[in-house]
């Protein structure tokens, strides 16, 4: 299969190298080419423009920053909707707005592409084994015909119905992220500052119905002070944006959501943004007195 990918950070690149490994043919852009390299050298054509791999392909993921970025790619200069055939499928792979995924999804099919909402969870490290969880949203023939790739990039897949459920429901997952990311943090903060080694409380979390895939993996990464990203504090911030934007749509306050903004907006004026999301520890422990 002829498949597009425009956006080649973290996740985007092990994407494009599952597709690749699977045997096929990778059509990819990226605005910052550095990031392409390494699927250049796995077998990837490397394109100018969004255009020009909507020209080559059949289905085009896209998996950029915001919903910004979003509408550049699909409707800026040299963008997806300007070489993309009738019949093309876009399928998001960002986070964004459920309403401005309704509003993309809209557009472009004005102009016979169909969109499809497919934000995924799991970062670059289980994304290269085809182990990310899938929600998908829009027209169901277009999923059903493209169900294989999809497959190939997702151990798992849930449809959800109309434009915007996927990302929606990829909001709340994300908001779960940022709130265990927290309470992980203070735990582990509170047992170190009282002198208990905080594996200790780790191995205790773990050992009851409370744990989670965070406690028991990252946070041993986290109580040895080790935030190497794959998903940055920066990009949860701004994620905690739209969820509180999107709420705020529909007449619903998220109190937690809200002060958890604030706190990750701390931490990145603290110098912190560039690191991974569970270096909100090191926020917390470094802004507490003495």
């Amino acid at each position: 299969m002829r498949v597009g990918i425009v956006g080649t950070g973290l996740l985007g690149n092990a994407v494009g190298q599952r597709i690749l490994k699977a045997g096929h043919e990778l059509y990819a852009f990226n605005r910052t080419s550095d990031k392409t390299k390494e699927i250049e050298r796995l077998g990837a054509s490397i394109m100018d423009s969004p255009r020009q791999v909507a020209e080559e392909s059949e289905i085009v993921f896209i998996v950029v920053k915001n919903a910004d970025a979003v509408r550049k790619v699909s409707f800026g200069e040299s963008c997806i909707s300007c070489g993309g055939k009738s019949g093309l499928v876009v399928a998001d792979m960002s986070t964004i707005n459920p309403t401005d995924s309704r509003k993309i999804a809209k557009e472009l099919g004005e102009k016979g592409i169909t969109y499809l909402g497919a934000p995924v969870m799991g970062g670059p490290n289980v994304a290269i084994n085809g182990q990310l969880v899938m929600m998908v949203d829009g027209d169901r023939d277009a999923y059903e015909r493209h169900r294989g790739i999809l497959e190939i990039v997702a151990s798992k897949i849930f449809y959800l119905g109309d434009s915007g459920t996927a990302h929606t429901v990829k909001l709340a997952m994300n908001l779960q992220i940022a709130m265990l990311a927290l309470a992980l943090s203070e735990g582990i903060a509170l047992t170190r500052k009282s002198s208990i080694d905080p594996e200790t409380f780790l191995q205790i979390l773990n050992s009851t119905y409370f744990k989670t895939g965070m406690s028991e993996n990252k946070a041993y990464k986290m109580i040895k002070n080790s935030f190497e990203p794959t998903f940055t504090l920066r990009n949860l911030k701004k994620d905690l944006d739209t969820i509180n934007e999107a709420a705020g749509e529909i007449g619903l306050s998220l109190p937690m959501s809200t002060r958890a903004s604030q706190i990750y907006q701390d931490a990145i004026l603290a110098g912190l943004g560039d690191i991974d999301y569970t270096g909100i520890l090191a926020y917390i422990e470094n802004s507490s007195p003495s």
